[in-house]
């Protein structure tokens, strides 16, 4: 969903909308070209001058596949997405009212609608050349969900910034709407002998114990992808790092190869120079030998002129 207002100027001349513009660029586009355009911009921002902005752009982190497929559910389908965003606070309120008729019917237009829209970010994603693999496609109905049961998980997802997949709360059950406790039938357990209730019970365990491991292996798995990301990140500023080191030392020995040459230049004019001056240091000695020659030439002469007389 695209942000209101206009473009701001920050008072040390930040373009704060020039960078939210940026942000909701790079967050639009698959994850694969995310590192490569974020670089650009933050280098375009740093040439400019602005260098917070530049700081924000490179501080952004690439989504995983999921997490960018529902950011593109939520910028492609508006309207879907306010209505569900709707679905998520009747959700949340009738599980504050304890409305239990409300709840179940809620519940069912839960499921459904879950399971539409992430059906929908599948295709969106394939029209964008990216397909989702069934456990991707199982972390957008995880965000979904976290998006019904969670105001704030709501406010990140409709920003379209999601950067990992949501889990929602272990106590948000949007599927079950609470009832009257039926009266319990009197065990005939025989002694020794576990009765229904308390198998019950120990179902009732072994399925929280199991749900909160799934809770925790999903945790795990996001922290994974997150780490994966971060360390494609690395990777990718390492490899900028090193082409720009080698551009610098090809550079530098351009740069030393000019310079020596220049000193050869020098030597040699240097050389031809001291020719030069030796060489005028020469005619000049041979002028004065010739000029002295020239005027006792011409005093001979003009003796020679007298006594001829």
């Amino acid at each position: 969903m695209r942000r209101k207002g206009g473009r701001r100027r920050e008072a040390d001349g930040q373009d704060g909308g020039a960078v939210e513009e940026v942000l909701d660029e790079l967050y639009a586009m698959p994850p694969s070209g995310f590192v490569s355009h974020r670089e650009e911009r933050a280098a375009a921002a740093r040439t400019a001058g602005r260098k917070e902005d530049a700081r924000r752009i490179h501080a952004a982190r690439r989504p995983t596949l999921a997490a960018w497929a529902a950011n593109l559910l939520a910028r492609s389908r508006p309207e879907e997405t306010r209505r569900f965003l709707e679905l998520g606070q009747a959700l949340r309120e009738a599980h504050r009212t304890l409305d239990a008729a409300g709840l179940r019917e809620l519940s069912a237009q839960r499921r459904h609608i879950v399971s539409v829209l992430s059906g929908q970010a599948a295709r969106l994603a394939g029209e964008a050349g990216q397909r989702l693999s069934q456990a991707a496609r199982r972390e957008v109905e995880s965000t979904l969900r976290a998006v019904l049961a969670d105001p704030d998980a709501a406010d990140r997802w409709a920003g379209a910034r999601l950067v990992v997949s949501l889990t929602p709360p272990s106590d948000f059950t949007a599927d079950v709407a609470p009832t009257e406790a039926a009266p319990r039938a009197p065990s005939r357990a025989t002694p020794g002998t576990p009765g229904k209730d308390e198998l019950a019970e120990r179902r009732r365990g072994r399925r929280d114990e199991l749900a909160r491991a799934e809770r925790e292996a999903g945790r795990a798995e996001e922290r994974l992808r997150d780490a994966r990301a971060e360390r494609t990140d690395a990777q990718e500023a390492l490899r900028r790092t090193d082409d720009a080191l080698d551009r610098a030392r090809r550079t530098v020995t351009a740069a030393e190869e000019r310079l020596r040459e220049a000193r050869e230049e020098l030597d040699r004019a240097e050389g031809e120079r001291r020719g030069a001056g030796e060489r005028d240091r020469e005619t000049a000695a041979a002028v004065t030998g010739a000029e002295r020659e020239a005027r006792a030439s011409a005093r001979r002469a003009e003796r020679l002129a007298t006594r001829a007389r």
